[in-house]
């Protein structure tokens, strides 16, 4: 249990991180760098912020097996879908609409994002010799 409530203060942790870099990407990359490069560079800021994250915040977690990180980026994937799809229904979004941001339309990353996001504590693990 106390695993399960660890990888969610980090998932929440990354999640109030990820707001920010929307609203970095807002606010200034896209209106200085254009759409496609301003989607670029925030998700690979945000993959970066992922994998600095997860590895600092890894020794906390404990995790005794590969496995368990396996399954704390599984859950984080989990956790972030849920979010995603649920704060775009509830702005009223179509669900084409929605879907699209998981295609690479005009620069678009976050499949990538998504990636690292569900392999983040394994690429951690394994970096930090578990």
């Amino acid at each position: 249990m106390a695993l399960i409530a660890k990888a969610l203060a980090i998932w929440l942790t990354i999640l109030g991180l990820a707001v920010a870099n929307g609203v970095l990407r807002e606010q200034l990359l896209i209106p200085q760098l254009g759409k496609t490069p301003g989607l670029v560079l925030s998700g690979l800021l945000l993959s970066v912020v992922i994998l600095v994250v997860t590895f600092f915040t890894l020794p906390w977690l404990r995790l005794n097996q590969l496995s368990q990180a396996i399954g704390v980026g599984l859950g984080w994937i989990v956790l972030t879908l849920a979010f995603e799809f649920s704060f775009d229904r509830f702005q009223g979004k179509s669900w084409p609409s929605i879907l699209e941001a998981y295609t690479f339309k005009d620069g678009n990353i976050w499949p990538v994002v998504l990636l690292v996001t569900a392999a983040a504590p394994y690429v951690a693990a394994r970096l930090r010799g578990l």
